[in-house]
């Protein structure tokens, strides 16, 4: 029996019918896998609401990175989750051939962008402390687009052979999502992922950090000297540094799978089954987590999350008084008058929550705070 047909066999005996009630898996992984979507959606949702309505993200480049991640973040969790979810709680591979490539495309490339990007906002950060002034003509916006570019165009380039590199596989009555190369060729891929799309991104993160943290504790002492500047961009890489070292901690257990499994003894029962379950939803949590680091470490992305709250609740408290008044009307011309007026108010105040202004209405509301002040 092959190594494929090995752990596709110990798949089904944990997915049967016979035994589908006792499986942990059966349970666990779907619930979860939802709750890693649920919040990958809402919190990445959040941090690019925050990002796309900022006012400084046309000259902040590290905004634009950490609006890349949080891209990258967001299609992870769209494109990856709902399906590798089922790996675990469903007899075999139900998507077809086509969704199989695309799914472990997606997961590499998604990736790959996420440590490319780690990597850039790291020398970003390394040259914004290290060298504010001679930095400058650098780190613009136009130069970190194209970094972005040229990021997500590497990992399209890294991440394209595992179109080809998974494929469906019969055992017995069902199928299973499995790599369809021989041995010799995946191990020269898997290898070659772990090292470009972790090793070599860790080590250059690790040393921008170092020099970064050398400077930061060294260049100023004592803390109260130093500028206000400094200390926001002690605090912002203090995020982005928590940001990178969960991003490691994330995916190290899932390399290590791989490369047990290659060049190591991997054997294939519940005990190695379970480690594979804990690996996979490790990384794949990764997604959402950053946006929890934002709202924890950085007063702003705080403040960001709190006004778009508030312009949310501001919506839907007009739109349930613009029905309800609208429901009481007389029908006829005033029904009519009555809801353009509000809905000219509702566009109105919704322009205002957009730009940052709220426009007067009346004189007692001058005073109240606006939805972004």
């Amino acid at each position: 029996m092959t190594e494929h047909e090995d752990f596709a066999g110990l798949a089904g005996h944990w997915n049967s019918s016979d035994s589908y009630q006792f499986s942990p898996a059966s349970v666990i992984v779907p619930v979860v896998f939802f709750l890693i979507f649920l919040l990958g959606i809402v919190g990445n949702s959040l941090v690019l609401a925050v990002l796309l309505r900022n006012g400084q993200m046309n000259h902040n480049t590290t905004n634009l990175f950490i609006l890349n991640l949080s891209v990258a973040d967001f299609s992870f969790i769209i494109f990856c989750v709902p399906f590798q979810a089922t790996i675990y709680s469903l007899e075999g591979w139900v998507f077809g051939s086509f969704m199989c490539k695309a799914v472990h495309f997606f997961i590499y490339l998604t990736m790959y962008a996420s440590s490319f990007t780690l990597a850039a906002v790291s020398v970003d950060r390394y040259l914004a402390i290290r060298y504010p002034l001679r930095s400058r003509e650098l780190r613009t916006p136009c130069n970190a687009v194209a970094t972005m570019a040229v990021i997500w165009g590497l990992s399209v380039l890294l991440a394209g052979p595992y179109l080809s590199y998974y494929d469906l596989l019969e055992y017995g009555s069902s199928q299973f999502c499995m790599p369809g190369w021989v041995p010799w060729n995946r191990k020269l891929m898997d290898t070659g992922t772990f090292v470009l799309g972790y090793v070599l991104p860790v080590l250059i993160v690790s040393l921008s950090y170092t020099r970064t943290i050398k400077f930061l504790w060294t260049a100023v002492d004592p803390l109260e000297d130093m500028s206000e500047s400094k200390k926001a961009k002690r605090k912002v890489t203090k995020m982005i540094i928590i940001v990178t070292v969960l991003f490691c901690l994330c995916w190290l257990p899932y390399h290590v799978v791989v490369l047990c499994y290659l060049y190591g003894d991997f054997p294939f029962n519940q005990a190695t089954y379970a480690f594979r379950l804990l690996s996979h939803c490790m990384a794949y949590a990764n997604s959402c987590l950053n946006p929890i680091v934002y709202a924890l470490v950085s007063k702003h992305f705080r403040k960001g999350f709190k006004k778009v709250f508030s312009c949310l609740l501001r919506k839907e408290g007009r739109n349930k008084i613009h029905v309800v008044h609208v429901a009481n009307t007389v029908p006829g011309f005033e029904a009519a008058s009555t809801e353009v007026s509000q809905m000219n108010e509702e566009n109105g105040r919704q322009h205002g929550c957009e730009l940052g202004q709220r426009p007067l209405e009346t004189p007692s509301e001058i005073s109240r705070p606006s939805c972004i002040p």
